[in-house]
């Protein structure tokens, strides 16, 4: 069993494909980084894995099943430019609402999940900031809580889209840290990344995007060159000469 499988897969918006006959099969218990040029379709290929575009086709399995916004097994951390940070809640209401899942939408919150929600704060740093309003926070301190919110769901594989954009140093490295340990305890984690200069630091296994999947396998083997440069044409000269 396979951690993703993704067969086919095509998006299109407005009649032109965004997306289209992505295929990758990525084993169990990888911290893999999805990279690729600006408008590649990255952030398109998460959500379509995670049936959130209804204008998608082919075929996608997570641990062997078709994903379920119900699932228990898949965390998810979305960009930040995607999130109300207006809407009047607090850091801890967001972390638990990663127990949804466990209790039931309507149910309140037991003892148990308010300490799995703490316990998730205390992980990223931010348990002293467990009531103050998601507003209220910088940046990093609200990425540092949607972490939080999707360690508290206890997934098996987790996809986060660019979490390390606008971020201080301290809060990217919090994130990693926490990644590779979810990683030593056999999780899969799926990260859409653009800092070509950490990916082999961070990642050990690597898929190639640009409007479909040209590369994907370990890291040391994937990102060479070569690989790279068919990945992202002459931006990668402009990347290099910045």
């Amino acid at each position: 069993m396979e951690a993703l499988v993704v067969e086919n897969l095509s998006v299109a918006y407005d009649k032109k494909t965004v997306l289209e006959n992505a295929n990758v099969s990525v084993p169990i218990g990888h911290l893999t980084a999805i990279i690729g040029p600006n408008g590649a379709g990255k952030s398109t290929f998460l959500k379509a894995i995670l049936n959130q575009l209804p204008n998608k086709i082919g075929k996608v399995e997570i641990l062997g099943k078709a994903f379920s916004p119900r699932s228990l097994v898949v965390g998810y951390v979305p960009q930040r430019n995607a999130v109300d940070w207006d809407f009047p809640t607090t850091a801890l209401d967001v972390v638990l609402m990663g127990r949804y899942g466990h209790r039931g939408l309507f149910k309140r919150p037991t003892k148990q999940d308010r300490a799995i929600a703490m316990q998730a704060l205390a992980s990223v740093g931010m348990q002293d900031f467990a009531e103050r309003s998601i507003g209220q926070l910088s940046g990093g301190q609200q990425q540092r809580v949607f972490l939080a919110r999707a360690l508290a769901q206890n997934a098996e594989v987790y996809f986060l889209d660019e979490p390390f954009a606008g971020v201080d140093a301290a809060t990217e490295k919090t994130i990693i840290d926490i990644l590779k340990n979810l990683k030593a305890q056999g999780k899969s984690i799926f990260v859409v990344h653009h800092d070509l200069q950490t990916v082999t630091e961070y990642f050990d296994y690597t898929i190639l995007l640009n409007k479909t999947i040209l590369a994907a396998g370990k890291t040391d083997e994937i990102f060479t060159r070569e690989k790279l440069q068919q990945t992202y044409g002459g931006k990668l000269l402009m990347m290099e000469a910045m």
